[in-house]
């Protein structure tokens, strides 16, 4: 396994250096957000940390890091060498992605973390992430020290969770929601396996079941008996007591979480952005939903038993049935043709949009039913092997993070797709290679499309 494995990180490593060849020979002007990063980024190269481009909205994380880069290695701070920040952001994703994926499944790590595990190097490789490490994005930064935030946090280190997600919100300001999910998820996971030394009383539980045999009934029961395990959970919170504590000063220093451009980052109510995840994730994640036990026949007969049974269990359906209502009106209430995504045909969403939601009214209304059945599969899919909280936990945390968002950017869906995905802990190998495979192609289509087929007058089409 680890020669396979070391195999699979030396082919992910050298196609990323000759991909970042390819980009710098035929992209050598800043491109899209790279204009406005790069200079800013020479400036911090040069000493100057007080200029500050207005039109920037994110920390200077990305630009401390490249800094750091040319104190150590001496690297230039032109447009080439910038791009290798990210990239090498992007060649140590499979090791922090190992780490995850092993407190996932509850496994030993590799004695080497030189040697990532094949699924570590494949997930690294997920369209997103690969296509932003060629490009000064702050993109793969931020997703690295986010998983290693949640790795630290699962493996109760939390003074070096809390450094590691103080890291991230340098390079994007609203992952303070995901240093906040790092502490829960270790908690959730301490209180469902601790146990009592033999010669002392039982402690406290946490009503907690298995996810897939759960129903309502013990969402209730496990929200009555939280406080009783409060007190266990409580010292591990400190550290990031003070990440947040140093947060709420930033924003009431900032008067706002947005840096710059405020007036093109408004915080909405944006509800369908759930829906538009869900459609992502399972568009990208279909070979992980589909190489569970039973394959597609199993899953969709899962699926249908737990929203529609209507002779065997009416209320399940007649549950799905307001759902899917209060889903309608939340499209219609929420739904936000933002300028941004109606004018810039660089971008893949502005042809989505028009060419999908925009087919006729009733289109996005048609995918209701669409969105429920995904997100019960990804919910069966996770819970193979987690309790009830657990499953629950990343949903409730992406709700803060995606519904202010009033663009539809796939960008937003990178860390959440990558957190969701490594819950899946039972991807047999042929899955994992058809998820590469799958991977693959669309990697190998977005960058041709990127880097050759420009069109005059219209520009790089992009993500």
């Amino acid at each position: 396994m680890s020669d396979s494995a070391a195999t699979y990180y030396a082919a992910f490593c050298t196609v990323a250096v000759l991909v970042l060849k390819a980009v710098n020979e035929q992209v050598i002007e800043p491109y899209m957000d790279e204009p406005f990063h790069v200079p800013q980024a020479q400036a911090y190269c040069r000493g100057d940390y007080f200029t500050w481009d207005p039109k920037i909205t994110t920390p200077p994380g990305l630009y401390v890091l490249s800094v750091v880069l040319k104190r150590i290695f001496m690297f230039k701070c032109n447009l080439s060498v910038l791009r290798l920040t990210p990239m090498l952001a992007l060649l140590a994703l499979p090791i922090s992605m190992t780490l995850l994926l092993c407190y996932h499944k509850r496994e030993r790590p590799p004695h080497s973390l030189l040697v990532p595990a094949p699924e570590a190097v494949i997930l690294s490789a997920f369209p997103l992430a690969w296509f932003f490490g060629f490009l000064y994005y702050t993109e793969v930064p931020s997703l690295l020290s986010v998983v290693t935030c949640v790795v630290a946090a699962g493996q109760g280190r939390h003074w070096l969770a809390a450094l590691l997600g103080t890291i991230s919100c340098t390079f994007r300001q609203n992952n303070i929601i995901w240093v906040l999910y790092a502490y829960a998820s270790s908690q959730l996971m301490y209180l469902r396996f601790r146990r009592a030394p033999p010669d002392k009383k039982q402690l406290a539980k946490l009503h907690d079941p298995p996810a897939l045999a759960a129903g309502l009934g013990d969402l209730l029961w496990s929200l009555l008996s939280a406080p009783k395990v409060l007190p266990a959970i409580l010292v591990s919170f400190v550290p990031y007591a003070l990440v947040l504590a140093g947060f709420a000063v930033f924003v009431v220093w900032n008067g706002g979480i947005v840096l710059g451009d405020k007036s093109n980052h408004v915080v909405a109510f944006h509800v369908p952005q759930l829906y538009y995840f869900i459609g992502f994730a399972t568009m990208f994640g279909w070979p992980a939903l589909l190489s569970g036990e039973g394959g597609l026949r199993g899953l969709v007969r899962s699926v249908w038993s737990r929203c529609m049974a209507l002779r065997v269990r009416p209320r399940k359906t007649a549950m799905t049935s307001i759902l899917a209502i209060l889903m309608g009106l939340s499209v219609y209430k929420f739904t936000i043709h933002h300028p941004f995504l109606l004018s810039d045909n660089r971008h893949y969403t502005f042809y989505v949009w028009r060419r999908v939601f925009l087919l006729h009214p009733i289109v996005p209304y048609c995918l209701i039913p669409g969105y429920i059945a995904c997100a019960w599969a990804w919910y069966i899919r996770m819970g193979v092997d987690q309790s009830l909280l657990q499953n629950l936990l990343l949903p409730v945390f992406v709700l803060p993070a995606l519904i202010p968002t009033p663009l539809l950017e796939p960008r937003y869906f990178l860390i959440p797709y990558i957190l969701l995905r490594a819950q899946v802990p039972d991807v047999p190998v042929w899955g994992v290679l058809l998820e590469g495979l799958w991977y693959g192609a669309i990697n190998a289509a977005t960058m041709y499309v990127f880097l050759h087929k420009e069109r005059p007058g219209v520009g790089r089409f992009m993500w």
